[in-house]
């Protein structure tokens, strides 16, 4: 039997112990991974007020709006929460060439080969670079 809180219409999100929670970023329109990324509770805020994806950089302890170095933004055209509202996801228009810092539509551009041993290799899958880091990034 479901927990009756996960059947409630409040926004409570459950954020973890460093007061996050996990976003998962599609194409609205393709369905395509996109990102993985976390908001805490004021990026969560933002990314509802503002209808533009905004995230928590783990790496770097801030606060960051998709695109704001970059240019490559998200509009946000759905948000989902999970049942147990410990996971967001968003159905987002991608807007430039991609949404990985590393220069590709999504950042899910390796395999991981099923059935191995030992080391595995990965291997690379729709993995052209939409845009040029560098230029992008590198603007000083």
């Amino acid at each position: 039997m479901s927990d009756p809180s996960e059947e409630g219409l409040l926004l409570a999100p459950k954020f973890d112990a460093d007061g996050l929670v996990t976003c998962v970023a599609t194409d609205a329109k393709s369905g395509e991974l996109l990102m993985v990324a976390h908001m805490n509770a004021e990026a969560l805020r933002r990314t509802v007020e503002s209808g533009e994806a905004w995230y928590f950089s783990r790496s770097r302890k801030a606060l960051w709006k998709k695109g704001e170095s970059s240019g490559h933004t998200q509009r946000v055209v759905e948000m989902r929460v999970d049942c147990d509202q410990d996971a967001v996801w968003i159905k987002v228009e991608q807007q430039g060439a991609g949404a990985c810092h590393t220069g590709r539509r999504s950042c899910f551009y390796r395999v991981v080969p099923l059935k191995q041993t030992g080391a595995v290799a990965l291997e690379f899958r729709d993995a052209g670079k939409a845009f040029d880091p560098r230029a992008v990034y590198d603007k000083k």
